[in-house]
């Protein structure tokens, strides 16, 4: 693919969206393989259920499928987590997971102002866009402690790493925001506000 990210619209995904939700699927788990590292793994319904409340964005290229990436409140809504981010191969290197992370970013900050954000990956890719975004590495214990969160992590080849170390350390790096230690970067308020316009 040439350069054409201009021709690729990111959006928050809507009930129009859920016949990608097996594509989607397919993809994160393609993605998983290649890759030989664990992702927890969500159903159907599930990534449909975050479409229909508006707390997933979707990356389209006309009508085919792109890339997508959902949100998620842990710990009474003290807690958000950006996760299932995923860029079809076809798309790749060109700057739209970024693009992706930086609009679901906005709406966990648009949605729930005073989460603090959070993220698990094994991937260097997404550690540099998350650093990019103000998140910075922590420790499992300053994580969520939401039993429902960790259950989560049990379709991932590596849950057994996790349960022999008490969930005190993984294949993946914990990565935190804190609304209240960071300012958004220019990039996130000017999202945040054409989100907010759409919702109006």
């Amino acid at each position: 693919m040439e350069n054409k990210q201009d021709e690729i619209t990111v959006e928050v995904a809507n009930e129009s969206h859920v016949s990608y939700v097996q594509t989607i699927l397919d993809t994160i788990e393609a993605a998983a393989k290649v890759r030989g590292t664990g992702i927890a793994k969500r159903s159907p319904e599930y990534i449909e259920q975050k479409m229909k409340e508006g707390k997933a964005i979707i990356a389209l290229a006309g009508d085919q499928f792109a890339g997508f990436c959902y949100i998620e409140t842990w710990g009474n809504k003290q807690f958000v987590a950006n996760s299932g981010l995923i860029v079809d191969d076809k798309y790749r290197g060109h700057g739209l997971a970024l693009r992706i992370k930086q609009t679901a970013f906005a709406l966990s900050r648009t949605m729930f102002p005073d989460a603090k954000i959070f993220g698990l990956t094994s991937g260097a890719a997404v550690m540099k866009i998350n650093t990019k975004l103000g998140y910075y590495p922590v420790t499992f214990a300053q994580l969520t402690d939401d039993e429902a969160f960790w259950r989560g992590c049990q379709g991932c080849i590596n849950y057994d790493i996790l349960t022999r170390t008490d969930r005190k350390y993984c294949i993946c790096t914990a990565m935190l925001y804190d609304p209240r230690k960071h300012e958004d970067r220019l990039e996130i308020i000017d999202l945040m506000k054409k989100l907010k316009d759409k919702t109006q």
